[in-house]
């Protein structure tokens, strides 16, 4: 190892991750995503698995926007002291 990656290191105080801690990382992650848990093989590369995640974090944000936008379309069309609208509020609390 080169003295200047050394001494960038010590003076980062950033500690270094294994190969091993980050193929357990991966491997972990790959349980969570779902289209990555429904394949069969379990020889998928960090690449894809970060890429597939990556996609799924998209989506999920574009289904938290749509559901957001659907709630603010309920409020908006219900009366404001009727009990659906109570509902909703506590259901928001």
């Amino acid at each position: 190892m080169s003295s200047r990656r050394s001494r960038s290191r010590q003076t980062s105080g950033v500690s270094r991750i294994s190969d091993d801690q980050i193929s357990d990382l991966v491997s972990k992650l790959q349980q969570l995503i779902p289209e990555l848990r429904a394949r069969r093989s379990n020889k998928v590369s960090a690449s894809s698995v970060l890429q597939e995640t990556c996609d799924y974090i998209r989506s999920l944000h574009r289904e938290v926007d749509d559901l957001s936008d659907r709630l603010a379309e309920l409020l908006a069309s219900t009366d404001h002291n009727s009990a659906e609208a109570a509902i909703i509020r506590s259901l928001l609390m």
